[in-house]
């Protein structure tokens, strides 16, 4: 495989909008209740526990006819749900911090990838063999903010600033700008995703695990919704179905790949064989489950590092959809 100037998650996204996902088990729309997700990017490895729930049938059996939907920019989702466009949007838990006191309104709901999965990428073959060695280096990111608060706190952690350091708004030309040596490192990366396109490149990446730099761990993808216009009761279905879809990855994760394979030509290549491997064993099995220190401590990490203005309580992160 030839290195594009894009990246290949931004080439399945165009793929996948032209070639929508097949939905068999589909009910009809008069049979069921009509509830709505938009990722937040194309179709993926990290969605399995969506797409097999409608592929298995599993929203079919909770009264669900489910529109799974791609954002036309991954900024998107939350904003969708905010504003009532959705009635779910997958995001990140980082972000949910910051989007709160930027004025939305939205919870956390669910969880479906349970684990950081963001890390600072450099090349193997690069002589950066640990964090403090970035000094006077450049460094790429993806998306303002979250990133950019990550980085800071790594840096931090080993003795430098960003001052230290030129930071480079590569957009999602990640994996392109440093094999192309545009930059010394990205911050951004998907663990499950950029070092495995890298090996198939024929280079090896080096990850530095935020988690494991003074960063608390976190919920990488989450469900979230409108606390004042969600429908509980549908929420609490939508998130039974993705457990019972999720035990299904678990215990049989070879026949789940060809069911989420077979439903685009686009996800059936290696980059995406390799990703569902990494992926399924951190697919949170209790979804509606949340722990309540991990959510009090990331919003103490991001109010300490100057992220936000405020601490926010937990019971405005989080709602518990199984409560009575």
């Amino acid at each position: 495989m030839g290195t594009s100037s894009r990246t290949i998650r931004q080439s399945l996204f165009a793929a996948l909008l032209a070639a929508p996902v097949a939905l068999p088990f589909a009910a009809p729309v008069n049979a069921q209740e009509k509830s709505s997700v938009v990722l937040d990017w194309f179709v993926n490895p990290d969605h399995g526990p969506i797409i097999i729930a409608k592929e298995r049938g599993f929203f079919t059996a909770q009264g669900l006819n489910v529109d799974v939907a791609a954002p036309a920019n991954p900024a998107d989702p939350p904003k969708m749900a905010a504003a009532g466009r959705a009635d779910i949007a997958i995001s990140y838990q980082p972000q949910l911090h910051l989007n709160i006191h930027q004025g939305m309104d939205l919870v956390r709901v669910g969880t479906l990838v349970a684990t950081p999965l963001t890390c600072l990428v450099t090349l193997a073959e690069s002589p950066v063999k640990k964090i403090s060695e970035f000094k006077g280096k450049r460094i790429g990111f993806a998306v303002p903010g979250v990133q950019e608060v990550l980085l800071d706190a790594m840096l931090r952690h080993n003795g430098l600033t960003l001052k230290d350091v030129q930071v480079i708004n590569i957009g999602f030309s990640i994996s392109p700008a440093l094999m192309a040596r545009q930059v010394d490192g990205v911050i951004g990366a998907f663990r499950n995703f950029e070092l495995n396109q890298l090996q198939i490149e024929g280079r090896e990446g080096r990850c530095f695990y935020p988690e494991s730099e003074g960063i608390p761990a976190y919920d990488e993808l989450i469900y979230v919704a409108n606390p004042k216009t969600m429908n509980k009761d549908r929420v609490r279905r939508f998130l039974a179905a993705t457990e019972l879809a999720t035990q299904f990855i678990l215990n049989h994760p070879k026949e789940s790949w060809e069911i989420f394979a077979g439903t685009s030509a686009s996800l059936r290549n290696e980059l995406n064989r390799r990703a569902w491997l990494d992926t399924y064993p951190r697919f949170a099995s209790r979804p509606a489950a949340f722990d309540y220190g991990r959510y009090e401590k990331f919003d103490e990490f991001l109010h300490k590092m100057g992220a936000v203005p405020a601490r926010t309580p937990v019971q405005k992160l989080v709602v518990d959809v199984t409560a009575p």
